[in-house]
């Protein structure tokens, strides 16, 4: 059911890349009604970009984190939430329903088909024979061509990605490591394309982005591209898993120069941002979903962009919480 006007959203994850950036996009459309963050830590950078901010505890304990979000959602009167914390999106996707009568439009994808992105091999299984993948393997005795990678079997961001030079390196890996798994190496340029999809599961838009260099994962310099095939690949993809709402998709290219999946973040990345400036603000497109507008697919642009860090002045007394010194009451 549609909101007529949304006046309030609520913005996750507030110290990561991807809950700031979706506060900045909202900034950048120009939306008129309040931004509410929330994160574990106190001093969030995303806490001084928003209209109010709550510290919620850790997603760990899901009895207290739930009943602390009741209490964010009633009192700011939350409205929609946005996808932008890998740590919070689960409990959001569970409790959708009960969000949803309290008046809330949560736009995360179910439970089930998080779970598909956030377990690798499960990933490979359910897109095999559908889509060009990489040779995939949570057995090392397979891994029969070097170089190759290892990583989490439920790891994100592109974190503890392992290179396999030769047997040796293998071996200790695999000694040394569990719940990994084992991939083909992809040496071409790496892609991340974010996808964002309507509520009824369809794909209305993907723009590709080139990593030109990242940072624990995060592009710090990245080029906004166009390419046909790319685009309507990653959208399929999405369709496939059944992702609502923002993913970002990461695919790279093999020795044979053709592209193949490396994973799928189910909500909108510390670089989605890139393509907000390029034309297509997901936070904003959410927003005209969630109010049932009809969606405007803006011109993109093909721009490169490079980042860096801004500082914020915190006060702090003794006793008292931190806080960002424009939030002080």
């Amino acid at each position: 059911m549609a909101i007529e006007k949304v006046s309030s959203v609520l913005v996750p994850g507030a110290a990561g890349p991807a809950g700031i950036n979706t506060i900045k996009s909202l900034k950048m459309a120009k939306f008129d009604g309040r931004i509410v963050a929330t994160d574990s830590s106190s001093l969030a950078a995303g806490f001084f970009l928003s209209s109010s901010y709550h510290i919620m505890p850790e997603v760990v304990n899901e009895k207290k984190f739930i009943e602390k979000l009741v209490d964010v959602v009633t009192k700011e009167s939350v409205q929609t939430l946005m996808p932008s914390s890998g740590y919070d999106i689960f409990p959001y996707s569970k409790y959708r329903r009960e969000l949803a009568e309290m008046g809330v439009m949560a736009v995360v994808s179910d439970r089930d088909k998080l779970e598909i992105c956030r377990d690798k091999m499960l990933t490979y299984s359910t897109l095999r024979g559908k889509f060009n993948l990489p040779f995939t393997t949570l057995d090392h005795s397979k891994v029969s061509a070097f170089p190759a990678i290892a990583k989490p079997r439920f790891g994100k961001g592109s974190r503890d990605v392992i290179a396999i030079e030769d047997e040796n390196d293998l071996r200790y890996v695999s000694s040394k490591y569990r719940e990994m798994i084992y991939q083909e190496f992809l040496p071409g340029t790496e892609y991340t394309v974010d996808v964002l999809c309507n509520l009824d599961r369809e794909p209305i838009v993907a723009v590709p982005r080139m990593r030109i260099q990242t940072k624990a994962g995060i592009s710090m310099k990245g080029k906004v591209v166009r390419h046909k095939e790319l685009e309507e690949e990653c959208m399929e993809i999405a369709q496939t898993i059944g992702i609502t709402g923002p993913c970002c998709i990461q695919m790279k290219e093999s020795k044979e120069d053709s592209f193949k999946l490396v994973e799928i973040n189910p909500r909108m990345g510390g670089g989605t941002i890139f393509t907000a400036i390029a034309g297509a603000n997901f936070p904003k497109l959410i927003i005209d979903m969630v109010e049932g507008r009809k969606i405007e697919i803006p011109k993109i642009n093909e721009i490169t962009v490079v980042r860096y860090l801004d500082e914020i002045v915190v006060e702090e007394a003794k006793g008292v919480e931190a806080k960002p010194a424009a939030l002080r009451t």
